[in-house]
Parts: C-alpha cells; sequence; structure tokens
C-alpha cells in the first residue's frame, strides 16, 4: 500500500473529480485507512463524501481482513463540516425536509461510526468543525496534531448541533462542559481538548501519521471479537440501567468464548507465551 500522507497538495477541485479521489482509502496490515482528500475546501464533506465513508465503515465491519480504521485526512484541515452545495434541492420546502436531512445524512455518518465493528481511529490533523468535530468524537479513539482544533460552529451560524453533537459531547465531557462548547462556539485547542477528554492524545504533527500507525497494528493484532463486543457494551453502557448492562456483558462473554480468539489467549496464558489472534 501506498501510505496516505497527512498532507499532500491536491488538485483544484471540480465536478470531474471521482469520489475516489476524494476519499481515499487503503487496507495495510489489517488496517483501513480512508482519508478526506478535499484540501482546498478544509476537507467539507460533500453528500458523496458521506456516503462512501458510510459504505466504507459498512465494508470493514462485515471484511475479515480489516481490523482497524483509521479516519484521517488531507491538508491543514481534519473536516471544516457539511458542503451542502451538492445537496437536492427543491423549489419548494416540504414540511419534514429538514429533519429528514439530518437523519439521512449527518446522523447516519455518525451512526456509521458508532456501529462499526471494528475499533476506529480518529487522526485529526488540523481543524475540525461542526460534523468534523462530531466525526472525531464519534470515533473509539482520538489522536490529535498540536496544530488541531475543535469548533461547535453551528451557534455561529444560528442552527442547532447536528450530527449527533448534543449526543456525544453530554456522555464525554458532561453537560455542563457541552453546553459551553456548543453555547459560545469556541475554538478549542488540541491540548485542551484532551484535557477535557475528548482526545486520547496529542502529538506533534510530524508524529502523528506514525503515532495512528502504531495503535492501529496494535488493535488489528488484538482480539477483534472480543473488541467489537467491548465496543458495543461500552457504547450501550451509556444509555443503560445496571441491570441491562449487566446482562449484556454476560451475553457478550458467552458470545466471545465461543471464537478461536478466546481460546487462543487461554491457550497462550496455560503456555507462557504471547497470544496469535486471527481475529476471529
Amino acid at each position: 500500500m501506498t501510505n496516505a500522507p497527512l498532507t499532500t497538495p491536491s488538485p483544484d477541485d471540480s465536478p470531474e473529480k471521482s469520489v475516489d479521489s476524494l476519499v481515499l482509502h487503503a487496507t495495510d496490515n489489517g488496517v483501513l485507512w480512508i482519508t478526506l482528500n478535499r484540501p482546498e475546501a478544509m476537507n467539507a464533506v460533500t453528500w458523496d463524501q458521506r456516503e462512501r465513508i458510510i459504505q466504507l465503515l459498512a465494508d470493514a465491519s462485515a471484511d475479515p481482513d480489516v481490523r482497524a480504521v483509521v479516519i484521517t485526512a488531507t491538508g491543514r484541515g481534519f473536516c471544516a463540516g457539511a458542503d451542502l452545495r451538492g445537496a437536492p434541492s427543491t423549489a419548494e420546502r416540504i414540511p419534514g425536509d429538514v429533519a429528514r436531512t439530518i437523519r439521512l445524512g449527518a446522523q447516519r455518518l455518525i451512526a456509521a461510526v458508532l456501529d462499526c465493528e471494528k475499533p476506529v481511529i480518529a487522526a485529526v490533523n488540523g481543524t475540525a468543525a461542526g460534523i468534523g468535530a462530531h466525526l472525531a468524537f464519534a470515533c473509539d479513539l482520538v489522536l490529535a496534531a498540536e496544530s488541531a482544533k475543535f469548533i461547535e460552529v453551528f451557534v455561529r451560524r444560528g442552527l442547532v448541533p447536528d450530527g449527533g453533537g448534543a449526543y456525544l459531547l453530554p456522555r464525554l465531557i458532561g453537560p455542563q462542559r457541552a453546553k459551553e462548547l456548543m453555547f459560545f462556539g469556541d475554538s478549542l485547542p488540541a491540548a485542551e481538548a484532551e484535557r477535557l477528554g475528548l482526545v486520547n492524545r496529542v502529538v506533534p504533527p510530524g508524529e502523528l501519521e506514525k503515532t495512528a500507525r502504531d495503535w492501529a497494528q496494535r488493535l488489528a493484532a488484538g482480539p477483534t471479537r472480543a473488541l467489537a463486543l467491548t465496543k458495543h457494551l461500552v457504547n450501550a453502557s451509556l444509555d443503560s440501567d445496571r441491570t441491562t448492562a449487566f446482562a449484556a456483558e454476560a451475553a457478550a462473554q458467552e458470545i466471545n468464548m465461543a471464537t478461536t480468539d478466546a481460546q487462543e489467549g487461554v491457550t497462550a496464558f496455560v503456555e507462557r507465551r504471547a497470544p496469535a489472534y486471527k481475529g476471529c
């Protein structure tokens, strides 16, 4: 695979550019790299790009050769939000159009990340604004360059946050901090995002790709089904009572013990060697 670099120039955007050139994707050593490649627009996501990302994440869930996913971008921006210029338009707005657009657009994108059965890492190379910030926050792990920043830009435009912002942020940092970010729309530097718990680790820009690769390779070498079940348990626990969460945990244990990797883990422990997980 040719590694998708984090900072590469791109020709001017044009209607003729294929979606494959705007969303680069390649699998290397069990890791699917999804790279937004529209740097001249700070990687604002078009409808076609969004649909491609959703499909790639769905394919990753079903592909045994993919055991981890990294989402990153080229240029100075991670994702400046949604580019609505390519959205379907009608001469007259029909009641329910806005709700339908959000439900089938931004919310589907965030749900695709949350529901992906492989661990997803965000490698945030620059500005993540609006749905771009929520795309990062929906990932299981978030790495950010020191130059990255996160902006809940909606209030600046007189808009209500979409793409699950009011769902994700309170669960990550609590309602008071979430309201502060969404009410004021201030730019949040990467270091402050790390302090709040929105980012796992901040690294120098030149180390972002290497760190993302190292983390992704560790995940790809792990017990894939156990990681998927763990992701589901953690995500579901935020909406569950204790009885439901404990029942889900017991069921996950039952399912996982039937996997080859679980048997390998136990055998490796008994034999005092490092396990060699196969992802099944």
